[in-house]
């Protein structure tokens, strides 16, 4: 998917659990496992903006686009590569 939710890495910053997370966001812990593990379809702002208020962090923090048709680091040319 090349939207993908940094949710743990901020939590992990913060050393907040996300049963902590989920009460102070309005979320049920389930629903907080559903972002953190990628399977969320859509998030609302009013959600996205209560999570940015409880970390304090920005939007682009928790989330962040992967280009799915960029090669991945074994696949692109090194700099020491003649043929690149």
């Amino acid at each position: 998917m090349p939207i993908v939710v940094r949710l743990d890495v901020e939590l992990a910053r913060r050393k907040m659990s996300v049963g902590e997370f989920a009460e102070r966001v309005g979320l049920t812990p389930a629903n907080v496992a559903v972002l953190k593990n990628g399977r969320a379809k859509a998030v609302r702002f009013s959600t996205l903006e209560a999570m940015c208020r409880v970390l304090g962090c920005q939007p682009g923090d928790l989330l962040e686009w992967v280009d799915d048709d960029a090669p991945s680091d074994g696949d692109a040319p090194s700099d020491h590569d003649p043929a690149a």
